[in-house]
């Protein structure tokens, strides 16, 4: 039992250990103008984590996402402007690092894509669709399918077509055929 007790301890210890994650907050950029502050503010919210990828740096608690953070601060502290910090890291890792990636041939695809794939979607459905319309439901069956079908739709027990004398359609043999019942 003390064995057990000692190992949760031990267990709960390691994990809070291995639990360096350190929260941030932006506040822990300094600048001496609140424009700076917001600018910063604005331009990291711009900026993706390369990481998360749906989330921008500053809402990222990535390493990663906060070592960015970090270089932008450097960057925007020494006096490069937006521009700059934007050139800079799409020159480091693409276009990909932008929540608004330009337009240019290399993102066509990203900007057009969904675009074609809904106007193909749309293509295969009216064409499906078009084709059933045109399509006649009775043409398929043969001249012996159809009086079968009349056959089963023709209530059973009603005596009414005479063909077997007990009412209703014949029923065919184990082999399938319509041969007539032998004679008992």
């Amino acid at each position: 039992m003390i064995l057990i007790e000692l190992l949760k301890v031990i267990l709960v210890a390691g994990l809070l250990a291995m639990s360096t994650a350190t929260a941030y907050t932006l506040e822990a950029f300094a600048f001496e103008d609140p424009a700076q502050a917001t600018v910063f503010r604005e331009l990291i919210e711009e900026l993706r984590c390369l990481v998360c990828q749906n989330e921008s740096l500053s809402g990222s608690q990535a390493e990663l996402a906060q070592d960015l953070r970090e270089e932008v601060y450097r960057r925007f502290r020494a006096g490069e402007g937006r521009d700059e910090i934007v050139d800079f890291l799409v020159a480091r890792y693409g276009d990909f690092v932008l929540y608004d990636p330009p337009l240019k041939p290399s993102t066509y695809l990203l900007w057009f894509g969904p675009f074609l794939l809904v106007a193909v979607g749309a293509f295969f459905l009216i064409r499906t669709l078009l084709r059933k319309r045109q399509d006649d439901p009775d043409e398929g069956l043969s001249e012996s399918e159809q009086e079968r079908l009349q056959a089963l739709f023709v209530p059973s027990g009603s005596g009414r077509d005479g063909r077997n004398g007990r009412g209703g359609r014949k029923r065919p043999d184990r082999d399938g055929s319509d041969r007539p019942p032998p004679p008992q």
